[in-house]
């Protein structure tokens, strides 16, 4: 079944998508007015002598002792950790990771700068170089926010929007057997997006942002097959189905009282913008996005603060124009690429896509060497199709799931994370990575 023409707007009014995205910003503000900034002295609240992480077990093994580290981040700290792991996407994939973290300023009155280069490889065709930074300059006036990556990647792809095993609407059993309706996609990325925030007033900023995404190479596999999701949207839409850019400015405001900004105890996070796709920066087409996203860390005990529960909502609407196939927002696309956890990589996407996720953290052993989360999501995607069309939040997909946390640097609050999801249509996965999710 050829898809057939796409609208520039799914079935929902920009209008009342703009409201509520802004309703729920101002929300996340009024939450949480008078929430002091994150700063060192906070994070050194720890009671650091009764935790224990992975340095500390190397050291006993080793018939070491450790020093406990009194420092405040004004030296440049740095990791260096190998990863291995194993999800539905990449298949078993080894990785080196260099990440490292500084205080640029009065550590009272100055976040966390944080930054990672990333390696890896993995058995399914995926390799990647991936640099990610959050830079604080001195009392928070500037901030850098960024992710830089080339590499190349394969997936199943299983077409536009959500609710449906098969993207053509109907399920296919051969020999009695469930056929799933996906094609293998592989391309090349170089990704650019920076965002540069200026402090309005305490916790608030206000930033612009630039992002640059090359897609070359793409579908090798299958030129010129018309039966491929790709290919049939792109030429639907007339977009080149080999190359094209999709480069944009945008206009964030931005609102932040967590902790810290790898494993948060309390706090909220709260980002809008408007994401402007425009041929006279070389973008392939012309569009404008709707972003938002809201993270809310709620403390459960004062004497363990381990105890968390944490939400997350992450969203992104096309309000006018049209975006390349492999633009559309999806699983796994917000910066830090951890959404949907379950599924593969771009499992579901849309013109526009709605994610929700709650997750309860808390110590497992009495040192919080080992920790736990139990996690459950859902997302929603339009497709936005003349024919069959689905509309956001008409279906959702869900997916729940449980994990361990290794502390790898308690005075950091860095973990390795280890997690196991389960979602529709058998879609299951165990995911390794270095932080929380969120």
């Amino acid at each position: 079944m050829i898809l057939k023409k796409v609208c520039s707007l799914p079935q929902i009014s920009k209008y009342s998508i703009a409201t509520s995205a802004l309703l729920l910003w101002a929300v996340a503000f009024c939450l949480d007015l008078n929430a002091q900034a994150p700063t060192d002295t906070t994070r050194r609240k720890d009671q650091f002598h009764d935790q224990v992480d992975f340095n500390d077990v190397k050291a006993a093994l080793l018939g070491k002792e450790t020093k406990p580290d009194t420092s405040s981040f004004s030296k440049l700290r740095k990791l260096l950790i190998p990863s291995m792991s194993v999800n539905p996407t990449s298949g078993f994939e080894v990785g080196l990771t260099l990440a490292a973290l500084k205080v640029f300023g009065e550590p009272d009155s100055t976040s966390l700068s944080t930054g990672s280069l990333k390696i890896s490889a993995a058995t399914k065709g995926l390799a990647y170089i991936q640099y990610k930074h959050n830079i604080y300059f001195p009392e928070n006036q500037w901030s850098l926010q960024g992710n830089w990556q080339v590499g190349r990647t394969q997936v199943l792809d299983y077409g536009i929007g959500t609710g449906r095993s098969s993207a053509n609407g109907s399920d296919h059993y051969v020999n009695g057997q469930l056929v799933d309706d996906s094609y293998k996609l592989k391309y090349t990325s170089f990704r650019f997006r920076e965002t540069a925030y200026k402090k309005i007033f305490d916790n608030f900023y206000g930033g612009l942002g630039l992002t640059s995404n090359i897609y070359t190479g793409i579908d090798e596999d299958s030129q010129g097959n018309i039966y491929s999701y790709h290919y049939r949207y792109n030429t639907d839409n007339e977009i080149p189905t080999q190359r094209y850019l999709a480069n944009s400015f945008s206009f964030n405001l931005q609102y932040d009282t967590r902790d810290h900004p790898n494993q948060p105890y309390e706090g909220i996070y709260a980002d809008m913008g408007v994401k402007s796709y425009k041929k006279a920066i070389g973008s392939t087409e012309n569009s404008t996005q709707l972003t938002s996203e809201f993270r809310k860390y709620i403390g459960l005990s004062t004497s363990t603060p381990q105890h968390v529960l944490a939400f997350w909502y992450w969203g992104s609407y096309l309000l006018s124009g049209r975006l390349p196939y492999l633009e559309l927002p999806g699983t796994t696309t917000d910066n830090d690429e951890r959404t949907g956890r379950a599924y593969t990589v771009g499992r579901f996407k849309g013109y526009s896509f709605f994610y929700s996720e709650a997750e309860y953290r808390f110590p497992i052993l009495d040192n919080k060497f080992i920790s736990g989360v139990a996690f459950a999501n859902v997302q929603s995607a339009s497709n936005g199709a003349v024919k069959d069309r689905i509309k956001l939040f008409q279906h959702w997909e869900p997916g729940a799931g449980v994990g361990l946390r290794i502390l790898y640097n308690k005075y950091t609050r860095s973990n390795i994370c280890v997690d196991y999801g389960i979602g529709n249509y058998g879609a299951k996965g165990l995911f390794v990575s270095l932080n929380e999710a969120f």
